[in-house]
């Protein structure tokens, strides 16, 4: 055999074949061949005869770049590169590895290996951290030995006021895992400090706010909507109103991830719908710097700012889904962000047809913002399942439910006008002549969610930089899977 052939072979203490292979490897090192064996636990059991040939492998580098699976394996190189390597123990493939026809004749046949400690759950991920070629980039926090990483994170900022789950490198990779982007893509700069988020970045963040590796695409999605220039992210994060991204999420990713679009849909208790919302507003807060009380000047602000994020229910195969209706194609997954505030309640226990209906939700709809503001801001209308019942029932879809809505939401100027009535807040007076839409066109959504029982809908006023609809809006966007 040439002087340039050499063995690495990997061992641990808790695996009874690598015990039962000592023999062998002290044949191997009696036979005068170079090797080198790496131990991942205790190197104690291999004994003194191969203490000089053993090296420590407890930190796993070895085991990771080698992309070692199980133990014991034995790897031949010939001139520097791999020629061969055999997991576990066989007598024929040893033999046939080193050249040595009599080697192991004491031993049985064959004896299956362990697995490597490398390929444990979680240890894989972390190992790829710090020794692949996919290392985390972003500047690592060294703590203090003891100290509490979810206190580290209130002390350093980078919560939202809840605990968040500590972003280590194993988990982010994890995360990375979730989609097929490169983690060095900039998605674009985050308001309002306009610093450059990558989808790295987007990680960190999903991982502290508690997402999963699939969730990923809907975080990213929603992040990409809420850049676009149409929905003024900044605007809305450094305004002095309510304001937060609402996130509707339309199309099969929402069942695959389980996302409620039922029972409590905009409330807590699905852990897709909360933590994908809070993804989105924890890389506001970390990457573009939105913290409350500083450039974040909410007067009140609203729950949202925590998360707010549901599914549209999608059991009636005779709605228009709301990703639909704004271009994106049937069977297509999509999110729409809306810039929405808390929620209205609307409770009409007694309407049976759908123009009585219609005129009860618009009537609660003519106080968003103010009662005498029109054009002023959007709003999102969720139908819960009894009320859309009584419009599917009369063959109503969404654009005649909208329709009807618009018209019902149309005003004397005279009515609404600055000071009439003795309210000085309203539209200009030199508007009083006009018959004045609350909303502009395009400016009202509409979305079914909700439980089966109940005849209560829901409303969601916008931010008010929808008065200039054209430059501050709802953006949908398609989900890449």
């Amino acid at each position: 055999m040439s002087a340039s052939t050499t063995f690495v072979v990997i061992v641990k203490d808790e695996c009874e074949t690598c015990h039962l292979v000592v023999p062998v490897l002290r044949e191997i090192a009696a036979a005068g061949h170079s090797f080198t064996v790496y131990w991942q636990d205790d190197g104690a059991f291999l004994g003194s005869a191969l203490s000089g040939a053993s090296i420590d492998d407890r930190e796993l580098e070895q085991s990771f770049r080698l992309g070692i699976e199980a133990v014991p394996t034995l790897i031949r190189h010939d001139r520097g590169d791999e020629s061969g390597r055999v997991a576990g123990w066989s007598r024929d493939d040893w033999r046939a590895l080193t050249g040595l026809p009599g080697l192991g004749a004491e031993l049985p046949s064959y004896r299956p290996g362990c697995g490597s400690r490398s390929v444990e759950p979680g240890v894989s991920e972390a190992l790829d951290a710090r020794f692949g070629a996919n290392r985390i980039r972003a500047r690592q926090i060294e703590l203090a030995a003891g100290a509490d990483p979810v206190e580290a994170c209130y002390e350093r900022g980078w919560t939202d006021g809840l605990p968040v789950v500590p972003p280590t490198s194993g988990r982010i990779l994890r995360m990375l895992g979730g989609t097929r982007r490169d983690r060095a893509e900039v998605i674009g700069r985050i308001p309002p400090d306009m610093a450059p988020c990558t989808v790295e970045k987007v990680a960190i963040n999903a991982v502290m706010a508690g997402c999963l590796p699939e969730h990923m695409p809907v975080v990213l999605a929603a992040l990409e909507a809420a850049l676009d220039p149409g929905f003024t992210l900044h605007g809305v994060t450094c305004s002095t109103c309510f304001s937060s991204p609402v996130i509707i999420v339309n199309g099969p990713i929402a069942a695959r991830l389980g996302m409620n679009s039922g029972l409590n849909a905009l409330g807590q208790g699905n852990r897709a719908n909360a933590t994908i919302g809070r993804a989105v507003n924890l890389v506001v807060r970390n990457v573009g710097g939105a913290r409350p009380g500083e450039i974040d000047r909410a007067t009140l602000g609203s729950p949202g700012k925590y998360t707010f994020c549901f599914a549209e229910d999608e059991s009636d195969a005779g709605w228009e889904p709301l990703a639909v209706s704004r271009g994106v194609a049937p069977g297509r997954s999509a999110v729409t962000v809306f810039a929405g505030d808390g929620i209205q309640g609307v409770t009409d226990q007694k309407a049976r047809s759908p123009d009585e209906l219609t005129r009860s939700l618009a009537m609660s709809l003519l106080a968003v913002g103010h009662p005498r503001l029109c054009e002023w801001a959007p709003a999102l209308l969720v139908l819960s399942p009894e009320h859309y019942a009584i419009y599917r029932d009369a063959g109503w879809g969404r654009a005649r439910i909208t329709t009807a809505l618009h018209q019902r939401l149309r005003r004397p100027g005279a009515e609404v006008a600055a000071g009439a009535g003795g309210v000085a807040e309203g539209m200009p007076s030199s508007r009083a002549h006009e018959t004045i839409s609350k909303f502009h066109p395009g400016a009202l959504l509409l979305v079914r969610a909700g439980g089966p029982a109940g005849l209560f809908s829901a409303i969601l006023s916008g931010w008010p930089g929808g008065r200039l609809f054209e430059e501050s809006h709802p953006v949908t966007r398609e989900i890449a899977e």
